[in-house]
């Protein structure tokens, strides 16, 4: 009697998962390369201030702890008790992993599957997601404030108007995100009960009342350390940037890198930049320079993951 073999299409899914994504960074990456000046990106790189560039640092490191302290809060509503140091350590680990491993979001399930021995993986899951949920809602949040001020504020900044079709296109796909998880709790079944546990497991740990401050407040100045970062890294290579444009267009590049078909945002974000810029009066070159200059800042600063990392390998050969 013969067994059957295990399914493998978990394993190929993830597999053509990743070579879409690195062919898509790959494919946008090689566009830029061929419509933008080559040479100015080279020159706006090589002449780089590192006074902004060390800010940019700070400010990336500041916004991955105070995510690492959120994300603590929110496992904590959950019944998951976290210290802080495991807290930071775990989520450095996870942005280093989500940053440079064709997965974009492989770092957030290592963490919850490490954590499922606190609560169960549906908890330690449901404290991921819901952490991560949190930071996209401040950033759209900050976006859709800053995007209408201009708007009804004489004499500010002039955006173009399909700079305000985009924001009302993200508008609508963030309500009809939101919409279908709250709507797949009429569908009977397992959709359901997901769509039940998830509402409240998030109401618990986002809107009980002796939490919802300190989440509003922490994914507020994580947003403002995204966008600082982003900031100064322009600033960097030589495009300073109105306060207006940080918490009106500088969103949208950052949003370019929700979309999961890259990897580490590389190729989206350096367009989105590119598509931006302009707006702003400055050189689309620019905003590519800018791009990458962040991107590298992100990435070195996930590097403690690293060391992370490889602590517990040495102490997981010395348990063996």
């Amino acid at each position: 009697m013969s067994h059957a073999e295990p399914p493998e299409q978990p394993s190929c899914l993830v597999r053509y998962s990743a070579a879409l994504r690195l062919a898509v960074t790959a494919a946008v990456l090689f566009l830029l390369w061929q419509i933008a000046d080559v040479q100015e990106v080279l020159t706006l790189l090589s002449g780089v201030d590192l006074r902004w560039l060390l800010a940019a640092l700070l400010t990336a490191h500041l916004q991955i702890i105070l995510s690492a302290l959120r994300w603590r809060l929110t496992a904590g509503q959950l019944e998951q008790v976290l210290s802080r140091g495991e807290a930071i350590g775990e989520y450095y680990l996870s942005q280093l992993i989500n940053f440079t491993v064709p997965g974009g979001i492989l770092g957030d399930a290592g963490r919850a599957v490490r954590q499922r021995h606190r609560a169960g993986l549906a908890r330690a899951a449901q404290a991921v997601v819901i952490e991560r949920m949190a930071g996209q809602i401040a950033l759209f949040a900050v976006m859709f404030v800053g995007f209408f001020a201009v708007v009804l504020l004489p004499g500010g900044l002039v955006l173009p108007g399909w700079v305000g079709d985009l924001v009302l296109w993200i508008a609508g796909v963030v309500g009809a995100v939101a919409i279908v998880i709250l709507g797949l709790r009429l569908v009977p079944g397992m959709a359901s009960r997901v769509s039940v546990g998830f509402v409240q497991a998030a109401r618990r740990a986002l809107f009980a009342r002796d939490v919802w401050v300190w989440q509003v407040g922490l994914s507020l100045l994580i947003v403002a350390c995204n966008l600082a970062s982003l900031a100064f890294c322009a600033a960097a290579t030589g495009t300073v940037l109105p306060m207006a444009a940080v918490f009106t267009v500088l969103p949208l590049v950052l949003t370019a890198m929700l979309i999961p078909v890259s990897v580490g945002g590389w190729g989206l974000r350096e367009g989105a930049a590119a598509a931006i810029w302009p707006v702003l009066g400055a050189r689309a070159e620019a905003g590519i320079a800018a791009s990458i200059v962040f991107g590298i800042v992100i990435l070195v600063a996930t590097l403690p993951g690293l060391w992370v990392l490889l602590r517990r390998m040495r102490r997981d050969r010395g348990a063996l």
